[in-house]
């Protein structure tokens, strides 16, 4: 089995690696493109090709361990998936472990934090995301990848939108009316000309936060390969910029990508999602690097 980064054995070793790469390549309720099932494995696949050294940390991650776990059988059944998700994460918080989940479509977010809720008591979502998905069901069901902030938020943790550039009437509705949901949209980052809106973001967050990045929350010219692409989203500059002020200022104690559909032959969507997971993980360790 490849493994993250496709590292030597030694930095891979579950009981001293300080993270772990968790794989739920699920996609039962999307909706418009198909392939998120696929993306785990994509992300695996390019991210032998990520160098160990980032040059923006000046230092090389992986040294805190990175293992790997083969990736989850989840089946067709969403509210199935959740529950599977929800007890992989809450047996490795466990261990203290930081995890990063890799979907599969955004539901699996909710079985994410469903396990996170096991061990922590109070913390907020980061959805970096072109999305609400914050629809009460969608096609028949509350467990689709358009109702998982919903979800989230009835699990009581409250939830910042990043990125935000489609929804529906109800989410307006909904946005209007809860406290338990603020929303940075794309537009105001393209026209705030600094980084205002960062600061803004962070100062909604609670002490501990989970990060969910959908990969559509990038412009469509620069990721393609999602299932619900939007376009005006953000570039790379701007989702790492963001990532460090949190991991900076917050206690980040999660994370998770999700939404991305490979194009065969286009390797730069896969190659970035991984690049992504690195950068992650450096600016969780960056102290102790």
């Amino acid at each position: 089995m490849k493994n993250f980064l496709d590292l030597e054995d030694e930095d891979t070793n579950l009981d001293s690696s300080k993270v772990v790469i968790v794989q739920v390549p699920f996609e039962g309720t999307v909706s418009y493109g198909r392939g998120t099932g696929k993306g785990p494995a994509a992300i695996i696949d390019a991210s032998g090709y990520v160098e160990l050294y980032d040059d923006g940390l000046k230092s090389e991650p992986y040294t805190v361990g990175i293992h790997t776990l083969r990736e989850l059988e989840p089946g067709v059944n969403p509210e199935e998936m959740v529950n599977d998700v929800k007890e992989v994460c809450s047996q490795l918080l466990g261990k203290n472990k930081f995890l990063i989940t890799l979907g599969g479509e955004h539901t699996v977010t909710l079985g994410a934090v469903k396990g996170y809720k096991a061990v922590y008591e109070d913390f907020s979502v980061l959805n970096i995301d072109a999305h609400c998905d914050l629809r009460d069901t969608y096609e028949g069901t509350k467990y689709s990848h358009a109702c998982v902030m919903k979800r989230i938020i009835e699990e009581g943790c409250p939830v910042v939108g990043v990125g935000i550039r489609s929804y529906c009437k109800e989410e307006t509705d909904f946005i209007e009316t809860s406290s338990d949901v603020k929303i940075i949209h794309a537009r105001e980052i393209a026209e705030s000309g600094n980084d205002e809106w960062i600061r803004q973001a962070v100062s909604y967050l609670n002490p501990n936060v989970y990060i969910s990045v959908d990969i559509d929350v990038f412009d469509p010219s620069v990721i393609p390969g999602t299932g619900t692409p939007e376009p005006g989203g953000l570039d790379w500059y701007q989702v790492t910029a963001l990532l460090r002020e949190v991991f900076e200022k917050r206690n980040v104690i999660g994370l998770d990508i999700v939404e991305l559909a490979p194009i065969s032959g286009m390797s730069g969507p896969d190659f970035l999602a991984a690049k992504l997971a690195y950068k992650a993980i450096g600016y969780k360790f960056e102290p102790e690097l």
